[in-house]
């Protein structure tokens, strides 16, 4: 399992993926807004979108986890 986690603090201003989406190693899933710059977060394997923790709005800290995907 592997997990997207927030690299800074900010707001999900667009999740890109939905639960059970299957998603390539670099596939952008999540992109925060923080300080009014647009940061893309990208899946670090191959693999399923197994869980969405946030929605868009919410805000997050640093190091908070922000999707889970399962490997093929």
């Amino acid at each position: 399992m592997n997990k997207v986690e927030a690299s800074m603090a900010g707001t999900v201003w667009k999740v890109l993926v939905s639960e059970g989406d299957v998603v390539d190693s670099g596939q952008d899933v999540i992109i925060l807004e923080s300080m009014k710059m647009e940061i893309p977060l990208s899946a670090e394997m191959d693999g399923k979108v197994s869980k969405i923790m946030v929605n868009e709005g919410d805000f997050v800290a640093e190091g908070d986890v922000l999707l889970e995907l399962v490997g093929m």
